[in-house]
């Protein structure tokens, strides 16, 4: 990987995680208790209540997102960042451009 490569993924890195702290920011509103005392029908208290562990699920998911995407930024200037860590070939600079966090290139990925 080049040095322009990693800079250019360095760049694309803290965009997403700044990006994924808003996100975060509107998915913990999202998972806020559901009080009781809220005028909500049966039926429209379940969506609710369904919309809410959705929302937790999302938020899982993205806080796991960002603690990756930190490790990679923290990992960029190693010589082995970019190396499949099964096959150990060069992942694909268009593949660690959009998922920063990949630590597999494609044929391995797909196994």
């Amino acid at each position: 990987m080049t040095k322009e490569e990693r800079e250019t993924l360095r760049g694309r890195l803290k965009e997403l995680l700044q990006s994924s702290q808003t996100e975060i920011k509107e998915l913990e509103q999202l998972t806020q208790p559901i009080k009781p005392e809220n005028s909500l029908g049966r039926i429209s208290r379940m969506d609710a209540i369904n919309n809410k562990s959705v929302a937790e699920a999302a938020l899982r998911n993205k806080k796991k997102k960002i603690a990756q995407m930190k490790m990679a930024l923290s990992s960029i200037d190693k010589e082995e960042f970019g190396t499949c860590e099964n096959c150990k070939r060069p992942i694909q600079p268009a593949r660690l451009i959009y998922m920063p966090e990949s630590t597999k290139c494609v044929n391995c990925a797909s196994r």
